[in-house]
């Protein structure tokens, strides 16, 4: 079948040079150290009583050093007297399956084994009261029967709404404790109403239950643990919009105003919530955001090549493409993706682009539809993934481009 006109078939596709963006990654160093010493706070530690059970929430994000977070938690619980159990609080994802849900934390080495402690996977809810504007709140059946709930979660920028509150502790406290049900619920709320929904849900959550504190993690441009902070409980609400303004200082980006077309080799549930992240695309669903609070290009065509592995077959996120080789056709889990995009009320962040042949094929005519005037001298980034940012290939007509801005490194004789 001929996709392309001759005149399309006939221009070289571009030749791409590897730079460097330059991102800062400033780390914590002592991670296991640091949680112990957060939860020894006075304004933490006088929160808990030995003997007392802790259901600890831990989410399916891909979150740098996850499992030594978690472990440090459980550790220092223990030592406090505390008798936790983890509890995988991940809403719909893992398409609303218990197992897979446990096997998604598995996945992240999070299990009996690893952590020394029980995890109760189930999709049971209770409903413990209703929001100020009438929302239903449900929470895991597990977490309602143990004395305290302790969340584990990062705090940053969301990909789908911008508010004061955005992900972070409460969102696990509405979404991820909710589980499907809570999950579905509160998406019909529609994510133009998530900045009032997110703090008002979460306030009935922190109400009903005895959350001594939550684990906040911060990560930087490289997506590594920058910081990790114990929050007591009752300042969750207040506290998590200083530690969002921070995340958002971290927050790495393209440093280009236009692009004609970005590849992106793989999206991913591991990846962004969104598969792929509409902070550094400046994309939703296929359309420029109008409120964006951070600074992306302004991109005309996107390429996606293929889903992660650690996504798990949910193809969230392909509704952001233009173009995709068909071979991502047969990676994708229809039942994880259709389960998690009804649960969120937004199908068309999953809906199917334009699909042909070869990776080739794809680039080829992201680039004859770009509307770019000479076809030969369009701007294309090409990244791994909107988690890596710093080692990215450019076309060469971007060359002239980046030596002269700061935020690149060229190789020499480039």
């Amino acid at each position: 079948m001929a996709y392309f006109a001759p005149e399309a078939m006939a221009f070289p596709l571009p030749k791409f040079v590897p730079v460097k963006q330059i991102i800062p990654d400033e780390v914590l160093s002592d991670i296991p150290g640091t949680v112990a010493r957060e939860i020894a706070k006075p304004s933490v530690a006088c929160r808990m009583e030995p003997g007392k059970t802790a259901a600890v929430l831990v989410g399916s994000r891909g979150i740098d050093n996850l499992a030594t977070i978690v472990r440090a938690t459980i550790d220092t619980l223990k030592a406090a007297g505390v008798k936790p159990f983890i509890i995988p609080a991940m809403g719909s994802h893992g398409g609303g399956i218990a197992e897979r849900q446990a096997g998604i934390l598995a996945g992240y080495g999070i299990t009996e084994e690893t952590m020394g402690v029980p995890v109760k996977a189930s999709m049971e809810t209770i409903v413990i009261g209703a929001s100020e504007s009438g929302i239903p709140v449900h929470i895991d059946k597990f977490a309602s029967q143990a004395d305290y709930v302790v969340p584990i979660n990062r705090v940053k920028v969301h990909t789908d709404f911008k508010g004061p509150i955005e992900s972070g502790l409460c969102k696990m406290m509405v979404i991820g404790i909710g589980k499907h049900n809570g999950c579905s619920r509160v998406h019909q709320e529609g994510f133009a109403n998530f900045a009032r929904v997110i703090p008002e849900v979460a306030a009935v959550t922190l109400g009903h239950l005895n959350v001594p504190f939550g684990v906040a993690i911060l990560e930087n441009g490289f997506d590594h643990t920058y910081a990790v902070e114990a929050v007591p409980g009752n300042e969750i609400l207040t506290r998590e919009p200083a530690l969002l303004a921070k995340s958002k200082e971290l927050l790495p980006r393209l440093y280009f105003d236009k692009l004609d077309v970005l590849v992106c080799d793989q999206i991913g549930k591991d990846i962004s919530g969104a598969g792929i992240d509409p902070n550094i695309t400046g994309r939703v669903a296929g359309r420029k955001t109008e409120y964006w609070s951070v600074p992306a290009p302004t991109i005309t065509r996107i390429v996606v090549n293929r889903i992660s592995a650690g996504s798990h077959g949910s193809a969230v996120g392909l509704g952001c493409a233009d173009l995709c080789p068909e071979s991502i056709w047969d990676t994708i889990d229809r039942e994880a993706t259709v389960a998690n995009q009804i649960a969120s009320c937004v199908p068309e962040n999953a809906f199917t682009p334009m699909l042909v042949p070869t990776e080739d094929d794809a680039l080829r005519g992201a680039i004859v539809t770009s509307r770019c005037p000479d076809w030969s001298a369009a701007t294309v980034v090409r990244i791994r993934d909107t988690l890596h940012l710093t080692d990215i290939e450019v076309s060469e007509s971007l060359l002239p481009y980046c030596r002269s801005n700061s935020h690149f490194v060229v190789p020499e004789g480039c």
